[in-house]
Parts: structure tokens; sequence; C-alpha cells
């Protein structure tokens, strides 16, 4: 048998510049998540460069965010490489902490422009979560972000094609693509979230539906990974997390349904 080669994570090399397929589809998923909330921001009445404007402060905002998230919980390791802290093209970086920037971000922007963040929230959901499901696919490509080791009829038997399964063949094991079980679950997601766009919800119920159908499948999923960011020995931060934003999400839905004068929808 034929030694497994890995997908090369180089799409493209111009002289000492090297182009990554991770960048290739990062960007591609940002673009498309741009596109889907400026086409919906323009039917809910807002400015067309509204998503413009606030993906220039968001995107790098939540860049250095997912940094800083990283290498605090891996002090361990930055506390002795300090050097390594802004390295970031060394890979680090993590979604949570993302989040976290874009959305802090999102509520100064909103509030500069005399906009609701809950509007704005519920407009860029989809294409969150869409963009979350097509940079897994990154992750893929850089053999990163799996999970435990498996055989290769495990893998087989999920009906899964040969590009996948010989991917995820990494120093000599085959492992779970955690990568392909977020992407989907991101993607049904997605679609959910389209649907309830539709169903003219109460302002707000579309970007909180979408931190809890997020943090259920990251939660399941993340106990499978082998790259875990871990709060103790034992607690993985990503599941913590997890739980921490389904338990708010789903008080601050109640809260807002019963609360009097929220009465503004996802179409006023």
């Amino acid at each position: 048998m034929e030694p497994i080669k890995p997908l090369n994570p180089i799409a493209l090399e111009l002289g000492p510049l090297s182009i990554h397929w991770y960048g290739i589809i990062i960007g591609t998923g940002l673009l498309l998540g741009l596109y889907i909330a400026t086409n919906e921001a323009v039917k809910r009445g807002l400015q067309k460069e509204v998503f413009t404007d606030l993906v220039l402060w968001a995107v790098p905002i939540a860049l250095i965010c997912a940094r800083i998230y990283y290498v605090i919980f891996n002090w361990s390791y930055y506390s002795q490489h300090p050097d390594e802290i802004i390295a970031i093209w060394k890979g680090g970086i993590a979604i949570h902490g993302a989040l976290i920037g874009a959305i802090v971000t999102t509520v100064v922007f909103a509030k500069k422009k005399n906009l609701s963040f809950w509007k704005l929230a519920d407009i860029a959901a989809p294409s969150i979560i869409l963009g979350q499901a097509i940079g897994r696919w990154g992750n893929f490509i850089n053999q990163e972000a799996h999970g435990g080791p498996v055989s290769r009829e495990f893998l087989e038997s999920l009906q899964l094609p040969d590009f996948i399964i010989n991917q995820m063949y990494i120093e000599e094991s085959y492992y779970h693509p955690t990568f392909l079980y977020e992407s989907l679950w991101n993607l049904i997601g997605f679609l959910i979230l389209l649907i309830l766009q539709r169903l003219n919800l109460k302002r707000g119920e579309v970007f909180l539906t979408y931190v809890i159908w997020y943090s259920i499948g990251r939660f399941f999923i993340e106990g499978m990974r082998t790259d875990s960011l871990m709060l103790t020995d034992s607690l993985r931060m990503a599941q913590v997390l997890s739980v921490v934003l389904v338990i708010t999400s789903t008080v601050l839905i109640l809260y807002r349904r019963t609360r009097k004068g929220l009465t503004a929808r996802y179409k006023d």
C-alpha cells in the first residue's frame, strides 16, 4: 500500500509569499457571509454599507481577541515563549475569543450608528454560522481540530469520500473528523436561522437561537477533540462556556418575551 500523502496546505507560492488554503477558505466564508448579511440588511431597511463598515472593524478586532483568548489558556507555554505571542501565522486562534471580540465591536458600532444591536445581530447570525461551517474546512486542510483515534473501517462506515478519510490519517493513525461534524451541524443551523428570520420572531431571538444551536453542537463535539483549551485539568473551556451560553441565551429569550415594552420584531 502506497503511503498516504496529506493535502498540501499551500495553495499558491509567489516568490517568498505563500498563500495557504486556510486563509482562502476563511476569506471565502467571510465574503459569502458578508454578501448574505448585506442583502438581508437592505431588505430590513438598513444602508447597504452598514455591514461592510462593521466588518472593517469587527474582523481585525475579532482576530486579535481570538489570539488573546488562545494565549491566555495556553499561558504555561507562552509565558516561557513570549516572542511567539504575536506569531499568529504559526496557528493558535479560538472561535470563542473571536465571537467575544465581534460582539463587543458590534455593540459599540450599533451605539455609534444609533442602530439596534439586536437587529444587526439577527441579520448577521446566519452569516456567522455559515462562515463557521465553511471555516472548519480550513482545519481539515491543516489536519487540526480533529478528534481521537479511530479505525479506517469506522471512517468508511460513515460513507465518507476517500479524500476526507486519507486526510484524517495523521502520524500513522486515523482520527475522528470532528471538523466535519461541526461543519455539518453549523450548516443545518444556517438553514434553521434562515427559516426563523422569515417567522418574524421578536428582535434578538434569531441571534440567541444561533448561540444556543452552536453551543449545543460545540459542547458534544468538543468532548471528542484532542486539542481542547482547558480551564482545569478536567474541564474543557469550550464546554464550560457552551453550557453558560445555552443557559444565558435561553433565560434571555424567556425574559425578553415576558418583559413589557419589548415588542419590536425582526422585520420591523
